[in-house]
């Protein structure tokens, strides 16, 4: 019998929201290739509920370890990570997939308008966090030999989505954070990539004035000719956490049926 490819590995997953988010796709994928995962919710009762009832969908999940954070809030990211050290005896990924901008200005026409406010909580809670959470990885990653953090971005980051706005900056400042974070700790085997997924209807994209039309598009423009699913990126996650992608590090790959490489 094959050995499962992710046999052994423990992590953190931030962002399971519900059973539709990439988190929620990424950890399946991860649990299925026998990661053990603990997973992030927001603080309050009705959000660890929330997350609960989503982690208990997925398939030899097992018993589940949750803690509240606030990504914003420097003291919870403390609290996680400690928790987490104290409870597990390694940590060999983190999973980013949190992202906010408020949904005022995801609207075409609206990032002109977009105040200071917004545009610096949209780049803090979306890009930062990562820094802030690679910081807390590094140490117990170094202490069994490395490790692999990978976060969630989109098209957006890189070209004009009318609609996508002050996110579409947060992502890039987000693979910008990736990149010099790999260069840092790539000499403690710790890598660090990005996956630009497509659009996926979730509770997140929700917010995108323009998905509607982005769902529309990309069977059309696309190269598969169909949207991405969930499990599309839950299998490129597994792949990059896995020893198999040993070489792979500051990279940003697109799991988007093929969309960007299409030029009209």
């Amino acid at each position: 019998m094959t050995t499962p490819l992710l046999q052994g590995k423990t992590g953190l997953v931030f962002g399971v929201a519900n059973d539709r988010s990439y988190a929620w796709h990424i950890a399946s994928a991860l649990i299925a290739h026998g990661a053990r995962c603990a997973f992030q919710h927001l603080p309050g009762d009705k959000n660890e509920r929330r997350t609960r009832m989503a982690c208990e969908k997925i398939e030899g999940a097992g018993d589940l370890t949750l803690y509240p954070c606030d990504a914003s809030k420097d003291e919870d990211l403390d609290s996680v990570f400690d928790a987490y050290t104290k409870k597990h005896e390694r940590l060999d990924f983190v999973i980013h997939s949190i992202a906010f901008a408020d949904r005022e200005w995801l609207s075409y026409g609206k990032f002109t308008e977009t105040p200071r406010e917004a545009y610096l909580s949209a780049i803090d809670i979306s890009a930062y966090t990562l820094a802030a959470m690679a910081h807390r990885a590094a140490e117990p990653m170094k202490a069994t030999g490395g490790g692999s953090i990978l976060a969630m971005s989109y098209y957006g980051a890189e070209k004009i989505v009318p609609g996508y706005n002050v996110m579409g900056v947060a992502k890039a400042a987000l693979e910008c954070t990736m990149r010099y974070l790999a260069g840092e700790l790539g000499q403690h085997n710790i890598r660090v990539n990005t996956i630009s997924g497509g659009p996926l209807k979730t509770l997140a994209s929700s917010a995108v004035g323009g998905i509607g039309a982005m769902l529309e598009s990309t069977p059309i423009k696309a190269p598969l000719k169909r949207n991405v699913e969930g499990a599309d990126v839950g299998g490129a996650a597994v792949f990059l956490v896995s020893d198999l992608a040993s070489g792979i590090t500051a990279e940003n790959i697109y799991v988007d049926c093929g969309v960007n490489a299409v030029g009209v």
